[in-house]
């Protein structure tokens, strides 16, 4: 973690220190009250519905050493001496992301381990999820939390580093040309994993192309001496290739590419199962979430882990064990004995396909039903992209199809010009309604999958099949 004087947090980030010692140690960085610790900086940030500053009170009695902050009035500095940390150093800046930045920038300069950087329009999560397992059977590694993969996230994921960090793995999420390029300049990866280029972020960057250009940012930033890893079954990714003077290690289920994932299989709980084979090795494993996808997120984990000298024993051995960040593809069973497949989190045209092929391939007691909501950002081909995906679950053995809102409204239509019973189809306006119909409708031996954009808030139907209304 950034380990540093409070005279030097001011000068790294053009600040001025307006209370306390410059010679305070700072220990770490903490942009939540409720989880400083103590010697780290607060760092107050204000936004549309909280301010950091009402609570540099809170995180001064928490322990914390120093605070970063966009204003210093007299309400503050009443504040701050009767929290009885007066001395407690107070550093004003002008922006607290750019400082925070700054200092990430900073604290990158003097690591030395190998930092991943990982982007994609699909599955950086679960990769980065199951590159962080594969890593930690021989090392240690410090991963992004979450998704943290903005250009807040990136700064605090690279300043959790320490100097006890074998690896660094990054994740890197993009919502427009330069973002990437922006966080490779604070991250500075020396390896680079796209995981595909999809139509994700289409809306606002206009074509898949220019998604392509945007993703590979990455690549393009990686040094002479890098190493960047492609999808080699995804026509896109792979012309990245051209992109980047950095080493090229291809990753995927053809045999062609460099590190393959073979022979895969799923159970009835929908766990894939496949034979892994990197460097002449190979070694088969049982992933402990479902999907037949994950076949490639696995591949790429793999490509990565080895490069950095894993053996593909313990890289298979991290992922039989992995946990993924919460709402991608968690899989329960409830009180009620309805299952849920909750991939709430976000959507695409990608996304959703594998995610309802992953129920179409969990074995049920009773029906599969999918709750498909709007992909959103889209763009001019969000109808024909909702509508495809309707003519794809009616062709697969899933009984009921819920649709939250307006545009996913066009599943259901797809999927009854494919000859669905009408009577399979239930369309609904919000996620209050459709759990109003599921309330009704689910019964114990159900097996539900919950997928759309996050926007549409789903979680609040997956918290109704947990805890049911009276």
């Amino acid at each position: 973690m950034l380990t540093l004087s409070t005279g030097r947090v001011a000068e790294v980030t053009g600040g001025e220190l307006v209370s306390g010692s410059a010679e305070a140690m700072v220990n770490g960085i903490c942009t939540d009250s409720r989880y400083a610790v103590a010697g780290c900086a607060f760092v107050a940030f204000t936004g549309s519905r909280i301010d950091g500053h009402a609570h540099i009170v809170d995180a001064l009695r928490a322990g914390a050493r120093t605070a970063l902050v966009t204003r210093w009035d007299d309400e503050l500095r009443a504040a701050v001496e009767a929290s009885g940390r007066r001395q407690a150093a107070i550093v004003l800046v002008r922006d607290a992301t750019a400082a925070v930045t700054a200092l990430a920038s900073y604290h990158r300069s003097r690591l030395s381990c190998p930092v991943v950087g990982i982007t994609g329009s699909t599955g950086k999560t679960t990769t980065k999820d199951f590159l962080a397992a594969a890593l930690s059977t021989t090392m240690r590694v410090t991963a992004t939390a979450g998704n943290r993969n903005n250009e807040l996230g990136v700064p605090l994921t690279v300043l959790d580093a320490g100097t006890e960090t074998d690896v660094l793995v990054v994740e890197m999420g993009m919502r427009g040309p330069g973002q990437i390029a922006a966080l490779c300049q604070v991250a500075r990866p020396t390896l680079g994993l796209v995981t595909n280029i999809g139509q994700t972020h289409i809306e606002i960057l206009g074509s898949q192309e220019e998604i392509l250009h945007a993703k590979g940012e990455l690549v393009g930033c990686l040094p002479e001496d890098g190493i960047a890893f492609l999808n080699g079954d995804d026509a896109w990714s792979r012309r990245l290739a051209g992109d980047t003077k950095a080493r090229i290690v291809r990753y995927g289920l053809d045999a062609t590419n460099d590190v393959r994932a073979t022979d895969v299989t799923v159970s009835g709980d929908g766990l894939p199962t496949m034979t892994l084979t990197a460097g002449g090795e190979s070694a088969t494993v049982t992933l402990p979430v479902p999907g037949r996808h994950n076949a490639y997120n696995a591949a790429a984990a793999a490509a990565v882990a080895t490069a950095l000298g894993v053996s593909l024993e313990d890289v298979v051995a991290g992922l039989a064990d992995v946990t993924l960040t919460e709402w991608r593809m968690q899989v329960f069973t409830a009180a009620n004995g309805i299952t849920v497949i909750n991939d709430a989190y976000n959507a695409n045209p990608t996304s959703m396909r594998a995610a309802i092929i992953a129920l179409a391939d969990m074995r049920a007691d009773g029906r599969r039903i999918a709750v498909l909501g709007d992909m959103r950002e889209l763009g001019s081909l969000s109808e024909l992209a909702h509508f495809r995906i309707g003519e794809e679950v009616a062709g697969l053995p899933i009984d009921v199809i819920v649709t939250v809102g307006d545009l996913a409204r066009r599943i259901g239509e797809g999927a009854l010009a494919e000859g669905a019973d009408r009577d399979s189809v239930r369309p609904c306006a919000t996620a209050d309604e459709a759990a109003e119909v599921l309330d009704d409708l689910l019964r114990p031996g159900d097996v539900v999958l919950v997928k759309a954009s996050r926007s549409l808030g789903l979680e609040r139907i997956v918290e109704g099949i947990v805890q049911p209304r009276a």
